[in-house]
């Protein structure tokens, strides 16, 4: 399913500034403006860099650490079904011993 995040260049929409249109007229006196104004883009940009970075350190840790759950549940699993093949771990009641074993039971009174 695409939404706006996947359009080709949506994040490169050019800005006012960018594309040098200005409602004041250039003078001497704007050009402190324009240097303030692209100061200050230099400085949004720099933290948008920063927190993509942080953002995209997350998102490899927890890469890992998914490729790690799944690697060692394919483990559990081919496990499971090595010994399975051996023996039926179904009791007579149609539930499994390790199952059973699981669980403990007490009584509540009200």
């Amino acid at each position: 399913m695409k939404n706006v995040n996947n359009l080709k260049g949506i994040h490169d929409v050019g800005s006012m500034l960018s594309r040098k249109k200005r409602s004041i007229p250039d003078v001497q006196t704007s050009t402190y403006l324009a240097l303030y104004m692209l100061d200050k883009e230099k400085e949004r940009l720099l933290k948008e860099g920063g927190r993509l970075s942080m953002r995209q350190d997350c998102i490899r840790k927890r890469l890992e650490k998914i490729e790690f759950e799944m690697n060692k549940m394919q483990k559990v699993e081919a496990a499971s079904k090595a010994g399975e093949e051996g023996s039926s771990p179904i009791s007579a009641a149609g539930q499994t011993n390790e199952a059973k074993s699981e669980f403990k039971t007490m009584a509540l009174s009200y």
